[in-house]
């Protein structure tokens, strides 16, 4: 019982570690922070206006990405979705990365510590150098691709999560306050807009189904 207690606080105070770590620039004067929040805030106004006028799924996370890197001046944007079993960060969308990184491999939560801790913890978790950090999944593919800090917010439904939002930068970088609350918004909207999406298809496969089963029963 010890053990496992001291595991638990151990890893509550890694990721407390990290989010402070993920915010250490974040204690900069609001003078200092101000020009970003109009930038920040158009961000969130296009991703929601997105979201609320298209139902192409793929069209949504698309723009999402996109905005996350050009908002955040970083190299590039993922987002990634938990499989079925649970045991795999499916691609979802990128802009960014090249062709190359994007076929680097799977993402398997048990090999991926960064990822994994997020999805655990429901927290955003930083990496200050990616080709060095053991909880980086592909190093190597990581220094070849340019990629050096990276964020990752975890993407909750009900408090499930679903998947990851991933900022990568080019140089070593440290995230202030209000660009981790920028990337928790759209991590949370991402959810909404991928959980609207399913449940339209499955409305629709609902429908579907119901008039096939009518024009059946009285064709």
């Amino acid at each position: 019982m010890t053990t496992t207690a001291n595991h638990v606080g151990e890893q509550e105070s890694d990721v407390s570690r990290d989010r402070s770590e993920a915010v250490r620039a974040g204690q900069a004067s609001d003078a200092t922070l101000s020009p970003k929040f109009g930038d920040y805030f158009h961000t969130l106004y296009n991703v929601a206006r997105t979201i609320n006028s298209s139902l192409d799924v793929m069209q949504v996370l698309n723009t999402i990405v996109s905005s996350t890197t050009a908002a955040l001046s970083a190299k590039a944007c993922s987002l990634r979705l938990l499989g079925p079993d649970g045991k795999r960060l499916m691609f979802g969308a990128a802009y960014g990365l090249g062709a190359g990184y994007r076929a680097k491999g799977s993402v398997d939560v048990i090999h991926s510590g960064v990822d994994r801790l997020a999805l655990a913890a429901r927290t955003p978790i930083y990496i200050a150098d990616a080709c060095t950090d053991p909880r980086f999944q592909y190093p190597e593919q990581a220094r070849k691709e340019g990629i050096v800090s990276v964020l990752v917010v975890p993407m909750l439904v009900q408090d499930q999560p679903i998947g990851v939002l991933r900022v990568y930068t080019a140089a070593p970088r440290e995230f202030s306050a209000a660009d981790l609350a920028l990337v928790e918004a759209i991590a949370s909207l991402s959810a909404l807009a991928i959980e609207n999406g399913r449940l339209y298809e499955r409305l629709n496969r609902n429908y579907q189904a119901a008039i096939e089963f009518i024009n059946r029963e009285f064709d």
